[in-house]
């Protein structure tokens, strides 16, 4: 072969690759912008560092037969994959194309996500997934399943090991919807993400109901309602910066620490606002994040479901750099009580963030957990004893802030010392007891206050008894419940300083297969 040989096919070579970075036509990217929807290209620019993405198997193409499929046999199958950095850092993505078979999966599509999943593992460093798909290709039959069988295996054997980020960014039905399920985060976009296992037109033919795509699975519905999305976004250009920002607050896989930054807020800044902050009444509400916002390096809250299960505020956040995982009871939603869903919300981020190495903040002001027949029905004791679980099996650094109600089995589940807190600090405010003063003089005093000739007057007695004997600021540090009971103005200090001393700990677990959660 001679060398003008080689430039032929060089040339060649350069016309295809550029045949498959434009897609199928012009007029199949005019109908995804149509649709309101970024081609996967220009995703992919957004999500990376300009100049660092490298495609593998581009070339690739299906070799199945039937129903036409002969004829047409686009080059990367309606997937693209490979690798780039994202500040800096090597990140892993597969993307759907859905200008090709609508982004469904076939037999080679499902074989490159396997490659850039194993690739991934093997490189420890996280994988991202841009879905916009219609789910299995129906012309290929079982391959196409047995192809999503080999993405959920992976998806697990990752888990816990890299990060594993899914960005819905188009229609994600049947079986395809529990990948991003098994993974750590779900974004949403709304308006032109859906995600459900039965469509509206099974739902309609079954049940008799209804349902547009938005209703049944839309990007509102998953943030708001069900919980399977942790973050909802209005365009796609804000979502990936946002998934950019995450990532710069994971490490790149489960043998690294989190990613630390030089400090530009000083970690012994006094967070005098804090005393105005959170009333003194514990019958007042006010909103936890502002409380957050003012420990934290320049107010930086990365919240996660921040529209689901309201009443607890999970999220990421740095403390004189390095970062940190924010829970935290909120008294502006249902009190800050404790339930179901919240429960289901704070174990699953406890759980995360143990995973991952980032120590875990907890800030407590708890009435206890929300009574009512729908909530034992619905498996509260189930639920709660998640995120039990979640707090007494993380071995990463724990520390606990009590700024005012600490009640019953809740005040336990919010990790308190009893359960595993390496450092629990209480607010002058805190009143940490099984109920509350008004409720325990009701059961504890009940005959004698019956029996009184005044009986309101013999309950405010007992109930300022009980205050004052058990339910006073310095109760539990006298039984070494709590270690130190500080200034609200010292807060952001004391746990800076907390953690900086828990930053090596480092906590031998016991030979076992692995626990048994109560899911």
């Amino acid at each position: 072969m001679t060398v003008a040989d080689v430039g032929v096919r060089v040339a060649e070579l350069g016309a295809i690759k550029e045949s498959a970075e434009l897609g199928p036509s012009p007029s199949a990217s005019e109908a995804q912008h149509a649709r309101g929807k970024l081609t996967v290209r220009e995703r992919l620019d957004l999500l990376f560092d300009p100049g660092t993405f490298r495609e593998i198997e581009q070339l690739r193409r299906h070799r199945a037969t039937g129903f036409g499929l002969e004829d047409r046999r686009p080059h990367t199958d309606g997937v693209v994959t490979g690798w780039g950095k994202v500040g800096g850092r090597r990140v892993f993505v597969y993307a759907h194309d859905f200008r090709i078979f609508g982004g469904s999966l076939g037999e080679a599509h499902a074989q490159k996500i396997h490659k850039v999943m194993d690739l991934a593992l093997a490189a420890g460093a996280p994988l991202v997934s841009l879905s916009d798909g219609a789910g299995a290709r129906i012309q290929e039959g079982v391959t196409a399943l047995a192809g999503y069988g080999g993405i959920f295996r992976r998806n697990v054997a990752a888990s816990g090991v890299i990060p594993q980020i899914s960005v819905m960014l188009g229609p994600c039905a049947g079986g395809a919807a529990y990948s991003p399920a098994l993974t750590d985060y779900v974004f949403m976009v709304r308006d032109i993400a859906q995600m459900y296992i039965t469509g509206p037109d099974v739902v309609q033919a079954v049940t008799g109901e209804r349902i547009s795509h938005n209703d049944l699975g839309g990007a509102q519905v998953h943030s708001c309602v069900s919980g399977a999305s942790a973050f909802l976004h209005d365009t796609e250009e804000e979502c990936l910066e946002e998934v950019r920002h995450l990532l710069s607050l994971l490490p790149s896989n489960n043998r690294e620490m989190p990613p630390a930054v030089p400090a530009t807020d000083p970690a012994d800044r006094r967070t005098e606002a804090l005393s105005g902050l959170v009333p003194a009444d514990p019958a007042r509400s006010y909103d936890m994040r502002a409380v957050i916002e003012e420990i934290i390096d320049d107010g930086d809250l990365f919240e996660v479901h921040a529209h689901w299960a309201t009443n607890i505020i999970c999220g990421l956040a740095r403390l004189d750099g390095h970062v940190v995982g924010i829970v935290a009871n909120q008294p502006a939603s249902l009190a800050g009580v404790l339930d179901i869903h919240a429960s289901e919300k704070a174990a699953r981020f406890v759980q995360t963030c143990d995973a991952f190495s980032i120590p875990l903040v907890t800030l407590v002001d708890v009435p206890g957990f929300l009574p009512g027949s729908d909530q034992e029905h619905g498996g509260v004791i189930r639920h709660g004893a998640k995120l039990l679980y979640a707090y007494c099996a993380a071995t990463v650094p724990r520390v606990q802030v009590i700024l005012r109600k600490a009640y019953g089995g809740a005040y336990i589940v919010m990790d308190s010392r009893s359960i595993g807190a390496d450092l629990s600090f209480a607010w002058p405010t805190n009143e940490i007891a099984v109920m509350g003063a008004e409720g325990a003089a009701n059961v504890v005093f009940r005959r004698e206050i019956a029996a009184s000739d005044d009986p309101e007057a013999a309950r405010a007695q007992r109930v300022k008894q009980y205050r004052q004997e058990l339910m006073h600021p310095y109760y539990a540090a006298e039984r070494g419940l709590v270690d130190d009971v500080i200034d609200p103005a010292a807060t952001r200090q004391v746990l800076a300083d907390a953690l900086d001393v828990l930053r090596a700990k480092h906590v031998p677990l016991p030979e076992r297969k692995h626990g048994n959660p109560p899911f």
